[in-house]
């Protein structure tokens, strides 16, 4: 059946798995004094190849030799029955959520750390305080237009990137959507130093979704008693996730809260997984009216900032994640068809986080390439880092507009000091200027590389 998969994620065309079947659905259909041996010598482990798979796929393969598919899927839930970990969140039916660790997500994890360990700000180009902020608005404007897409914000990248850079109001819904993303995304590294709470939760929702409800109360606060809870349909009518209701948020948020800051008992976890799982945590209760998945988003990074994973205020995981958004959609739906094996959820996760990563890196590695290739030729010249940042930006995009609001806001410095370099960079010959109303307008110059390439040696 093919249906649109709306839960905490937006709109994709998605189809549904079979429900896996559990052990204690399987142990009446076998008969377990004659097949038991052979289904432990088969030697089925938590994988098939390395890869975690689902009933919805395995029904598909074929068996081992000797066994039965599902005397197949028997072998595989008992051996990660084994290993399974046990979470705080519940399932609506009080069962509990599950994950286990697989040499895949141990992998991911490691490569992770590594890179996630100081890698950046000792590169090349991002030791300067300018750079720095120049890629942390990049980063932020990113997360805030592709979170935004994912939840049916409809406005291009480019419209939204002049919104965010020039400061102008939002024209509809989708603009005041991501101009909210962004307001978020700004202070999560503020929320960060905080511990969670509730009221934090209410917070970044409050600021994700102001002024883009229906119902304007609901912004910043959970559903409430007799209110009509949010549920998911299929095409005919069937409903295909309920979320907790309402009577049980206060409390479930108040657990989720307490998981968060540690607080929850169970051991180690890993700070990156606590970020997955909580993430998983909140679009699972689906506690709002609308916003969800950007409010879980929001939470992921939040979670990773106040676990000392810095590089995440340059990271935008929604951009892998829009890029993938079946595999999204794909890992909430085999965890909950699945006796809520949080397994898949964090696999999916842990790959997109290592996809970001490299993104950025090979970002940053291109952006070090062109500056070094701007300052060589700019050597003997007396502009400032955001000026020949300005500049590199020109030469590939040489339709770019400029105004003072617009450079100040990339570069987190003054509007006097973003007037200051335009109009120096104008009085170079790299800029030209246009009145258009009452504001000054900037330019690339038609022949910009001819410009820089006559600079004095």
């Amino acid at each position: 059946m093919e249906t649109i998969w709306r839960f905490a994620i937006g709109q994709f065309h998605v189809r549904i798995p079979q429900r896996a079947p559990t052990p204690a659905d399987l142990f009446p259909r076998i008969d377990l004094n004659d097949r038991l041996p052979a289904i432990f010598g088969a030697g089925a482990g938590p994988t098939v190849r390395g890869e975690y798979r689902h009933w919805d796929e395995i029904r598909r393969q074929p068996p081992p030799s000797g066994l039965s598919r599902e005397e197949w899927w028997l072998a595989i839930k008992l051996a990660r029955n084994s290993s399974f970990r046990t979470l705080p969140l519940l399932g609506v039916d009080g069962s509990p959520f599950r994950y286990y660790l697989t040499d895949e997500a141990l992998e991911l994890l490691h490569w992770i750390d590594q890179q996630a360990g100081g890698q950046i700000l000792v590169s090349e180009g991002v030791t300067d305080r300018g750079d720095r902020n120049r890629y942390l608005v990049s980063s932020i404007i990113e997360e805030a237009i592709t979170s935004s897409l994912l939840e049916g914000a409809t406005a291009t990248r480019r419209v939204a990137k002049e919104m965010l850079r020039s400061g102008r109001r939002p024209r509809d819904r989708s603009e005041r959507m991501i101009l909210n993303n962004y307001r978020a995304m700004t202070r999560i590294a503020e929320f960060a130093s905080q511990p969670l709470t509730p009221e934090l939760v209410n917070t970044l929702h409050r600021i994700l979704t102001e002024d883009t409800l229906d119902d304007p109360t609901a912004a910043g606060r959970p559903q409430q008693p007799g209110e009509t809870r949010v549920q998911v349909f299929d095409p005919d009518g069937q409903v295909v996730h309920k979320p907790p209701p309402a009577e049980e948020l206060d409390d479930r948020i108040a657990a989720m809260c307490a998981f968060a800051n540690g607080q929850s008992g169970g051991g180690f976890l890993h700070p990156v997984i606590r970020a997955i799982l909580l993430h998983l945590w909140l679009a699972y209760d689906h506690p709002f009216e609308d916003g969800n998945g950007r409010t879980a988003r929001a939470l992921f990074y939040w979670s990773m900032l106040a676990a000392g994973y810095w590089m995440f205020e340059y990271i935008s995981i929604s951009r892998i994640i829009y890029g993938a958004s079946a595999q999204y959609a794909r890992a909430f739906l085999y965890t909950e068809t699945d006796e809520l094996d949080a397994t898949y959820f964090v696999l999916n996760q842990l790959s997109v986080i290592r996809r970001a990563i490299d993104e950025l890196m090979s970002h940053l590695r291109r952006k070090m390439q062109e500056t070094r290739q701007t300052l060589q030729l700019l050597r003997q010249s007396t502009l400032n880092h955001r000026q020949v940042a300005l500049v590199t930006h020109a030469l590939r995009h040489p339709e770019a507009e400029y105004t003072a609001r617009s450079h100040s806001t990339s570069h987190r410095v003054t509007e006097q000091s973003g007037r200051t370099d335009l109009l120096a960079l104008e009085q170079g010959g790299f800029l030209e200027r246009r009145q258009i109303g009452k504001r000054f307008v900037f330019y690339p110059v038609p022949n910009l590389a001819d410009v820089i390439g006559r600079r004095p040696e």
